[in-house]
């Protein structure tokens, strides 16, 4: 059978790209071996929000009485904590089938592989294998983690967010190696739930992507946790054999020996690039990732890849901006291109964390003459009312033009302020423009306004 667009994997860049194909009027068929939704449905971004949200309504329980109630005896059920995750996970997965249907999208079940002359084959769980041809196929099949070589996952004492997301029960201690978004977001459910946890990073500061205000502040608030937090540490052997797991780390003051019952493996992902049949077609690669062009075709002839098997931003909302971009491209709607300097980033663990464009530091080394607007959340009525006065509003703008260049969000529920931080930036909108719009009052918000104020010297309110 022939389709116009075959998509290979249904996780939020292949789905999303899939539902834009068949809007657009393509016969459209995806292709995926396991569920629906990807990684990041299933087993990634929305299963650790509902862990992540749970531990959130105990940290609430626990602390009743700062806000004038009383609960006693409140202890974690970690056995529906994880239920519920995996429930949300099903439910958005139906979703996604109710989302083809509507639109006409045919789902391949199976392993997905490219042939020469514009062929899909397809593979079932019962070895049966199927050819269909398509004009078009984008190649969208994700990542998956990475394990140290001196430390492998076992699924037992080494584990993975795999693991880590469908606990049966709770170790006394665990050693969490690397500090990104997933180690980070681990690394504070297991705290928050009593667990001993020490976080290890190999680079100077945890969350080192982030500007280094929001990594310092993160640092305080991990290590007021009861967290270990050891930087520019590296692991350099894991001991499985004995009770407890040994790891030699490697730090500034010299060897160290931290032991944990378990060990949490977040170093990073590897793309999914095996077995596609790429080599036989010859598709141009660079350092394990596909080459794409500004419309993300491959060397290849009706070849296209987005997502995390590409040289971008191992992110779903940028998986899903490239899939619609490269399907509106092959409509010939000659899609705005997407602004990979203006991405946002979440780490979902309490104050959150949220961030897009430069970092001061970044700013500083290319040279530009940039100013700082900083306001803390501790200046806010919103956040002292609702308890929640951890962190700061950070934005950076040209001193010359005041362009907004970047901003760095840590606190309560900032992950829902950054869409319009970004939309902003995309408009060429200046920190003058935010400072002087109203914003709403009292709102956790509003502290936006007031760093922009803050980069002119203006801030007034609290």
């Amino acid at each position: 059978m022939k389709y116009d667009v075959i998509v290979i994997g249904a996780g939020p860049g292949g789905y999303v790209a899939a539902i834009r194909a068949a809007q657009l009027g393509f016969n459209t068929a995806v292709v995926e071996r396991n569920e629906l939704g990807g990684i990041c449905l299933n087993w990634g971004c929305i299963p650790t929000k509902a862990l992540l949200k749970s531990a959130q309504a105990y940290h609430y329980a626990q602390n009743g009485a700062e806000f004038g109630f009383n609960a006693e005896n409140v202890t974690p059920d970690l056995a529906k904590m994880v239920s519920r995750s995996r429930g949300v996970s099903a439910t958005m997965n139906a979703g996604i089938g109710y989302l083809f249907k509507k639109n006409k999208v045919t789902v391949l079940a199976g392993s997905g592989k490219v042939l020469a002359g514009k062929r899909v084959s397809v593979e079932d769980a019962e070895g049966k294998t199927e050819i269909y041809e398509a004009d078009h196929i984008i190649l969208a099949t994700g990542a998956r983690p990475v394990s140290l070589p001196f430390a492998p996952v076992d699924g037992e004492k080494i584990i993975c967010y795999y693991q880590a997301l469908v606990p049966e029960s709770l170790p006394k201690s665990l050693a969490v190696i690397g500090s990104g978004a997933i180690g980070s977001e681990f690394a504070f459910f297991y705290r928050s739930l009593g667990v001993d946890v020490t976080i290890i990073e190999f680079q100077e500061r945890i969350l080192p992507v982030e500007d280094d205000d929001v990594s310092a502040q993160i640092s305080r608030s991990f290590r007021k946790m009861g967290m270990k937090v050891m930087v520019s540490s590296q692991v350099k052997s894991v001991d499985t054999t004995g009770e407890l797991c040994k790891l030699t780390v490697e730090t500034k003051k010299g060897t160290e020996i931290i032991e944990a019952e378990k060990v949490l493996s977040a170093v990073g992902v590897r793309p999914n690039t095996e077995d596609l049949g790429l080599e036989a077609l010859g598709v141009e690669m660079n350092r394990g990732k596909i080459v794409v062009d500004k419309n993300y075709k491959t060397n290849v002839d009706g070849l296209y890849a987005i997502g995390d098997i590409i040289p971008t931003q191992a992110l779903a909302h940028v998986a899903s901006a490239e899939g619609i971009n490269c399907v509106e491209a092959i409509a010939g709607l000659n899609p705005a291109p997407v602004r990979y300097d203006n991405i946002p980033g979440c780490t979902y663990i309490s104050p959150e964390v949220a961030s897009a464009g430069m970092t001061e530091r970044a700013a500083k080394e290319k040279g530009i003459n940039c100013k700082v607007g900083k306001f803390p959340f501790t200046a806010s009525g919103k956040a002292t009312a609702a308890g929640e006065r951890d962190g700061f509003i950070k934005l950076i703008a040209d001193a010359d033009t005041d362009e907004l260049l970047g901003a760095h969000l840590v606190g309560a529920n900032v992950s829902e302020m950054i869409g319009g931080i970004v939309t902003a930036r995309n408009m060429g909108v200046k920190a003058a423009d935010i400072m002087k719009s109203v914003w709403p009052h009292p709102t956790m918000s509003e502290a936006i306004m007031e760093a922009a104020a803050a980069i002119h010297g203006e801030a007034i309110h609290c």
